[in-house]
Formats: structure tokens, sequence, C-alpha cells
């Protein structure tokens, strides 16, 4: 007996995956992600470094302060040139800064969308309550409506039951 070969679900589960909506609105968020990421960094190096460096009073961009360990020494005839060694903790900083910032915007969209979320559902909840309270109202209205038509049917029955005891007395005292 041969085994049957299983056939590869790889391609079909990798389309599915991508075919996917939420997949699709991922990459979205990944490139608008990327944009917001440069209009920050934009704000960090051309409007709030420079305030910095109005401010400390040494005119020096915030991406310019460092702590130099060894100085750079310019190429002689007789020595080689050595790059400076430094602790750039004014780009560290500006990192820092970049990264509140986004955290901070992403915070503000993310709130607002949760509000928006919650009154969404706030209303959808109670649209569901108005439409349980309306069933409920006619169920109501169906059940008295129902009770009526039974006491009816009830009092149609002893009313039935009375004439026919009434026919058989006639029919007895008849005989």
């Amino acid at each position: 007996m041969a085994k049957e070969k299983k056939k590869s679900t790889f391609f079909k589960d990798f389309k599915a995956f991508i075919t996917k909506g939420n997949v699709i609105d991922m990459a979205v968020g990944v490139v608008i992600g990327g944009a917001f990421s440069k209009i920050v960094t934009g704000l960090v190096n051309y409007i709030i470094n420079p305030c910095i460096g109005f401010v400390t009073s040494n005119g020096v961009s915030l991406s310019d302060m460092k702590y130099v360990i060894t100085e750079a020494v310019e190429a002689t005839e007789t020595t080689k040139a050595v790059p400076e060694v430094a602790i750039l903790w004014g780009t560290w900083l500006q990192t820092i800064i970049d990264f509140l910032i986004t955290a901070f915007c992403i915070f503000l969209i993310l709130r607002i969308i949760m509000i928006a979320k919650n009154k969404m559902e706030a209303k959808k909840i109670a649209e569901e309550a108005a439409k349980a309270a309306e069933a409920k109202a006619k169920a109501d209205a169906d059940a008295a409506a129902l009770k009526v038509r039974q006491t009816a049917l009830e009092e149609a029955q002893l009313e039935q039951a009375k004439l026919l005891g009434e026919i058989r007395d006639l029919l007895k005292s008849k005989n």
C-alpha cells in the first residue's frame, strides 16, 4: 500500500496570512510609523536641539555635546591620524527625547482610539439593551394578550359546561 503524499499547505497558509486585514493594517502602521519617526527626529534635530543650545548659552547643539576622553590627532609626516574618542551623551540624550516624544504621541493616539472604541461599544451595548427592552416589552404584551385570551377561553369553557349541564338537566326532567 503506497503512502499518500501530504500536500504542503505552507504556501496556502502564507497566502491566508498575507491576505488577512490585520497584516495589511500592520504594514500600513509600519510605513506611517517610519514617516512619523522622521517627523519626530526632525523636530528634535531642528527645533529642540537649537533651543537647548541657546538655553545652555554655549551655542552648541544637543547632538554636539560630548565628553572627550581622547582628543583627535591629525596626521603628520611622522605620525598617523588618531580619531577622537568621546562619549556622545548629547546624541544619546537626543535619542531619549526622540523616544519620549514618539511614545507620548503613540500614547495619545491609542488613548483617542480607545476612547472612541469605548464610546462605540457603549453605544452598541445601549442599542442592544434598547432592543432587549423592546423585545421584553413585546413579550410581556404578548403574554398579557395570551393571558386575556386564556381567561376568555376558560370563561367560554365554563359557560359551555354550564349550558351542557342545563341541557342535561332539561333532558332528564323531560324523561
